[in-house]
């Protein structure tokens, strides 16, 4: 079953505001979550923060980028990206 990604509003300007690799890492990121959920245990630099938050590093470096996400199991499978951005802002 397929899951749904959502951005909040605020990751969605987050995500504009990327440098162009890192938006298209971001981007495979979400396809992956997409077609087989929220745990991405092959993709280096991930962990799981609590019972329904996730995190990744995108990149790691001078400057580390972070997506953030949190899932929803109810009736309808959702992912929602609540940030995607520098690594010392991020809300972990």
């Amino acid at each position: 079953m397929k899951w749904t990604v959502e951005f909040t509003g605020k990751a969605k300007k987050q995500t504009e505001r990327l440098p162009t690799r890192i938006r298209e890492i971001l981007f495979q990121l979400v396809r992956e979550i997409e077609t087989a959920g929220p745990v991405r245990g092959k993709w280096p630099n991930y962990s799981k923060l609590s019972d329904h938050k996730h995190h990744c590093h995108l990149k790691k470096g001078k400057l580390t980028y972070v997506a953030v996400w949190r899932e929803s199991q109810g009736s309808i499978r959702l992912i929602e990206v609540i940030y995607a951005g520098t690594h010392e802002k991020a809300p972990y």
